[in-house]
């Protein structure tokens, strides 16, 4: 049996259908600086983040200065990218690792795209232009240790004192809360005891009260900053209230449908990746004096990966043309996040089997991104949750409860 060392450049490209025809020049080129900015400055290093669990903050900044953040945000120095532009930004990152993407999608997606929709237009005028250029860095609390898939649960509050509020609570599973400037923290809003509904607030995380931990101990998405928030009693003023989150959960919803938006291009990312490496990989490693590609059963496996690839692409260029043309809805983009985590977690299973042995090392990507996808099938709700958005939808019944 032999293996000699694995060429990218002789493999056909996985863009199957052309999609990236689609592409204005403006996109293919950002597209390709991510690409090389991926391949050139983070990979090289992926290991070391991924046996120290982190990446570092400064990687924000950089990709600042590429146009990755906010990237479907309208002025405020901000990129202004379509909506397939802003997909294949996120794909472009994702092909590097999860956790890569995962950093931009909460600066951008999420924090960004908060105050941008729901705050005023000081809010908008100090915060937007250094977080698109990765100087002030935002997190985005919604999820709870208790409160989950029901964000409606959740138990942090926020009473009114004065012209302050005064927030108590704890969130989980933050992404970047320990190294941001702001945290967009949502939380139910009392008066004299009583629940008025869910709003969001901008909090300085310098403010008493407020800390923020690492959670370590993760055998998935370790490239990435998930936090713990801890706020006591955190005193902020008036100002800090996004005014625009009206009462109740559309809010913090609507930024989510964004990101999820930003998951079902970027998963892709992670599946050519695997994809790439399988193709590269069966086309030299000889077993019995011929290469593994040459053998059926591996063929079957590749025809299959290119397949799901390739539907998952299809699925996210015609949500693009829904988002662009502003008639997107959440079943839509609940749909495409399962189905395309789906495709990716096939495409990455199959990948790391066909690597054999090797495919456990991190020489090779595929184990990597396959594990990653497990935090990317849990986050900004799972599988059945939205296979049940979509079942309400298909049925008109309610069947959370």
């Amino acid at each position: 049996m032999k293996v000699y060392n694995v060429s990218m450049t002789d493999i056909p490209d996985s863009d199957l259908y052309r999609l990236d025809d689609l592409l204005t020049p403006q996109e293919k080129s950002l597209k390709e600086r991510i690409s090389s900015w991926v391949g050139s400055h983070f990979l090289p290093q992926v290991d070391l983040y991924w046996n120290q669990g982190t990446v570092p903050g400064e990687l924000l900044r950089e990709l600042g200065g590429l146009g990755a953040l906010g990237t479907s945000i309208h002025g405020y120095g901000c990129p202004g990218l379509s909506a397939r532009g802003s997909g294949v930004v996120m794909q472009a990152l994702e092909r590097g690792d999860s956790g890569l993407r995962t950093l931009a999608s909460v600066q951008g997606s999420l924090a960004m795209k908060a105050i941008y929709t729901f705050g005023d237009e000081s809010q908008r005028e100090a915060l937007l232009p250094p977080m698109a250029r990765g100087e002030l860095l935002g997190c985005f609390g919604l999820t709870e240790p208790s409160a989950g898939s029901n964000p409606g649960g959740m138990d942090t509050t926020a009473v009114r004192d004065g012209s302050d509020w005064i927030i108590s609570g704890v969130k989980k599973w933050i992404g970047n809360a320990d190294i941001a400037d702001h945290a967009v923290i949502w939380a139910q809003s009392l008066k004299h005891g009583d629940p008025r509904g869910i709003r969001g607030f901008v909090v300085d995380t310098t403010l008493p009260g407020f800390s923020a931990t690492l959670i370590k101990n993760k055998y998935s998405l370790r490239c990435g900053r998930t936090c713990m928030i801890e706020l006591d009693s955190v005193r902020v003023p008036a100002d800090c209230l996004l005014p625009g989150s009206e009462v109740g959960l559309r809010a913090p919803l609507t930024c989510l449908n964004l990101a999820r938006y930003g998951i079902a291009w970027g998963v892709m990312g992670a599946a050519q990746a695997c994809f790439e490496e399988a193709l590269a990989y069966t086309g030299v490693r000889e077993s019995f004096d011929r290469p593994l590609a040459s053998y059926q059963m591996v063929q079957g496996s590749l025809a299959d990966m290119a397949t799901e690839l390739t539907k998952a692409q299809l699925v996210v260029s015609h949500l693009a043309n829904l988002m662009e043309a502003g008639s997107v809805t959440s079943e839509q983009i609940s749909m495409a996040k399962f189905a395309n985590v789906d495709s990716a977690q096939m495409i990455a299973r199959s990948a790391r089997e066909l690597l054999g042995g090797v495919g456990i090392l991190g020489d090779h990507c595929s184990l990597r991104h396959m594990i990653n996808l497990e935090s990317v099938a849990t986050y900004e709700g799972t599988r059945d949750i939205h296979r049940l958005v979509l079942g309400r939808y298909l049925t008109g019944v309610q069947a959370f409860r």
